[in-house]
């Protein structure tokens, strides 16, 4: 645990982390296309184990043929997975996403719950995408651990653990709370740009002296492991 003045010190870190990764991302957002609660929470659902891109690609004729919670609930799971194939463990998604909506129309009148904890109940949705969607649709500071955020928390010393629900109160600790919600978009999109999981180009990473695993001059051996 860090002492108070310690702490102090962290968080200005992370504070001119944040400015120069805003200056370097100003477009720094959700990369999922959605147009509700509902679509954003079930193509978070869809991008479980699959790219934001192809998410994209699956969801305009999804909505169309189901366009809210009433419909997706009456789907029939044959033409569902169908639709949804591409993106990988179809059998399982779409059994998430056909009782995650029933869930809605019978628990929630149709509309999806702003609460954390309601959220977590719902089929197929876990703490990352509960806090995807209190963040992207309610502005609710919430801070959404993926495989980029971790991996990045753990290279910048944000957080030294390697399960997501440790490492979003290492940055709850650390980032201020009017950010969280931004942090996890900036970490994201540096993650995909930059600071990758293989290869990172260290040399031309605009934070690489806020990094401890780098700093002003030093070597990048190790990093991939991280």
């Amino acid at each position: 645990m860090l002492a108070n003045n310690d702490l102090t010190s962290e968080r200005r870190r992370i504070k001119e982390l944040i400015k120069i990764l805003q200056r370097e991302y100003p477009e720094a957002e959700c990369s999922l296309n959605y147009q509700s609660p509902f679509e954003l929470l079930i193509a978070t659902i869809l991008a479980a184990q699959c790219t934001d891109e192809r998410v994209n690609r699956v969801t305009p004729e999804l909505f169309k043929r189901y366009p809210g919670p009433e419909q997706l609930a009456r789907a029939n799971l044959q033409e569902l997975q169908k639709l949804i194939r591409s993106t990988g463990f179809f059998h399982s998604k779409a059994l998430a996403l056909r009782s995650c909506s029933q869930e809605l129309v019978t628990r929630y009148g149709g509309k999806v719950p702003d609460k954390l904890e309601q959220l977590m109940q719902l089929r197929g949705v876990g703490r990352k995408t509960a806090n995807v969607v209190l963040g992207n649709c309610f502005g609710i500071p919430s801070v959404a651990v993926d495989t980029h955020v971790g991996r990045l928390s753990r290279r910048l010393g944000i957080s030294e653990y390697r399960d997501p629900a440790k490492v979003e109160k290492d940055i709850e600790k650390r980032v201020p709370r009017e950010f969280w919600n931004v942090f996890s978009h900036l970490l994201i999109f540096h993650g995909r740009a930059v600071c990758t999981a293989r290869n990172p180009h260290c040399p031309e990473c605009p934070v690489a002296r806020l990094c401890p695993k780098i700093g002003v001059g030093s070597k990048v051996s190790g990093l991939r492991s991280l």
